[in-house]
């Protein structure tokens, strides 16, 4: 059975102006074992700066965490996340996470283009920031670029799944668009998004064996696009079979929990995902 967080334990915690203090302190090594980086995406905070959704993340108890394009800095910075960042903003978020005892592990999505100084920048910033995965949904006439770039740099690249009209929010399409495609490009599997497009999100993963190379985790209320994001494990998408089945394919990368509901106050929920994911991972051994 699930434990349940009580939402009061986040009161104090928010509102003083001391030390932030996680309230998720899990057992990870289960996760760790299986090579599950359970991360955070941070447009779960986008009414935020990065500086407080990072505040946020390891109030929560995370580990890993995926930056997306955009969203302010924070802090002493006027600037905004992405290849525009000055060195000051870089050693500054740099500095910012490793108090926080956070890594930054993706990135996305975002755009990636077939021609190879753009696209080169997004990768030459990534590296800079020790970011592992890209996660986009570039046409397939960039992949030749994208996969030069991948194999220069070790970074992975991800073609993430938002609904229709998005071009890879069927699995299906998207192993036909890997084919021929080294390792270093592979799926970011949404869950939530497969949901809302009506689709199983457990046979999905099971079409895209081999390549997930990343992951946007959700679990909703309901299938269909009225749906909304819920703490793990309570809505429908089965998510201890979405993890059995995960363990099976062995899958070792970024799980981002990306909870778009609640926008102002969703960290007790987004806690709640974490306790939850824990527990169900225990069950996995």
């Amino acid at each position: 059975m699930l434990r349940l967080l009580l939402p009061l334990v986040l009161g104090p915690c928010l509102c003083l102006g001391g030390p932030i203090v996680p309230v998720a302190a899990e057992d990870t090594s289960a996760a760790e074992k299986l090579g599950f980086k359970l991360s955070i995406q941070a447009y779960t905070f986008n009414r935020f700066t990065f500086f407080e959704a990072v505040d946020k993340a390891h109030q929560a108890g995370i580990r890993y965490m995926e930056a997306y394009p955009g969203q302010k800095i924070g802090g002493p910075f006027e600037g905004t996340i992405g290849t525009n960042m000055s060195q000051a903003e870089i050693d500054g978020v740099k500095e910012k996470l490793s108090e926080a005892g956070i890594e930054l592990v993706a990135f996305g999505v975002t755009g990636l283009s077939a021609q190879p100084e753009e696209s080169r920048r997004v990768f030459e910033w990534c590296s800079q920031m020790g970011i592992q995965v890209i996660n986009t949904e570039a046409p397939a006439s960039a992949f030749d670029t994208i996969e030069a770039l991948c194999e220069e740099f070790g970074i992975k690249v991800g073609l993430h799944n938002h609904p229709e009209p998005s071009i890879y929010w069927d699995p299906k399409v998207v192993m036909a668009a890997l084919e021929g495609r080294g390792p270093m490009m592979g799926a970011c599997a949404d869950t939530g998004h497969w949901l809302r497009s009506g689709l199983d999100p457990l046979e999905c993963l099971k079409i895209l064996e081999g390549r997930i190379v990343s992951m946007h985790f959700k679990d909703l209320n309901q299938k269909g696009r009225q749906a909304h994001d819920v703490p793990w494990g309570t809505g429908v998408a089965n998510v201890p079979a979405l993890l059995a089945e995960l363990k099976r394919q062995g899958f070792q990368g970024p799980m981002s929990i990306e909870y778009e509901h609640n926008w102002l106050e969703s960290l007790p929920e987004v806690t709640q995902c974490v306790i939850n994911f824990h527990e169900m991972v225990e069950q996995l051994k």
